[in-house]
């Protein structure tokens, strides 16, 4: 589904991504690991178009994207729940969501998905009429995804989606994605809860100041002690890993 190749991205003279490959099939979860500043947001910001590529190559569905436009990037299926959320909160929770799907035309359609979405999310339903910023930080998440769902997405990019999120919001975070992903969603997943992020993987990346440093099956890197020491905590146990 999406092929990236030898992709660099220039801050200035600094190199945010050096060379970086990638590679996303059909119905899989990747996920991308790596500290601050190792280029991660980079990558899926310039895989959305909103970062130009210096070099390298983008294609989603053999299609060369590398210099399509981020709207036309969207229309083809491609979105980003960014992070933080970046939702409006001086909007209501149904505006917010309508947002999501200002490219579309077929307006019962998108009626019936949001109704969708409130069942799904019964919070939201409860509070459609209220401004965002009366919702929880884990309600928002659930409201940013929600709002990326109605772009109609193929490949849905997550950028740290469970930072400050209360632990039982966390878990259900990762309940949602995998349940997303079985309904065939493909997923490029950006995520500090190292553990979390490996067990609903298909595959991994992990990157080191722009640079693809480690990647393969989730169990294996997990059982890595290079990966165990950087972000899984000197001698900690390899999480339980299940995709």
């Amino acid at each position: 589904m999406l092929e990236v190749s030898a992709l660099q991205v220039n801050y200035g003279r600094v190199a945010a991504l050096s060379g970086v490959d990638l590679t996303i099939n059909d119905g899989e979860i990747v996920t991308v690991l790596g500290a601050n500043g190792a280029g991660k947001s980079t990558l899926l910001r310039a895989i959305l178009g909103a970062e130009p590529a210096r070099a390298g190559g983008i294609a989603f569905d053999g299609v060369d994207i590398t210099r399509m436009p981020a709207h036309a990037r969207i229309a083809r299926g491609i979105v980003l729940v960014p992070e933080g959320r970046r939702i409006l909160i001086s909007l209501s929770v149904e505006e917010n969501l309508l947002l999501g799907a200002h490219m579309r035309t077929d307006t019962r359609a998108v009626r019936a998905e949001i109704d969708a979405i409130y069942q799904r999310f019964s919070n939201l339903a409860e509070r459609r009429h209220m401004l965002a910023s009366c919702l929880s930080g884990g309600e928002q998440q659930m409201l940013a995804i929600g709002r990326a769902m109605l772009a109609k997405p193929r490949l849905m990019m997550l950028d740290e989606p469970s930072l400050g999120l209360s632990p039982l919001f966390v878990s259900k975070l990762f309940d949602l994605i995998r349940e997303l992903n079985r309904g065939g969603l493909s997923v490029l997943l950006v995520e500090q809860n190292t553990g979390k992020a490996l067990a609903v993987a298909h595959r991994a990346t992990v990157l080191e100041l722009g640079k693809v440093v480690m990647a393969g099956d989730p169990k294996a890197l997990a059982a890595d002690p290079r990966l165990q020491q950087a972000y899984l905590g000197d001698g900690a146990p390899a999480p339980v890993l299940s995709a």
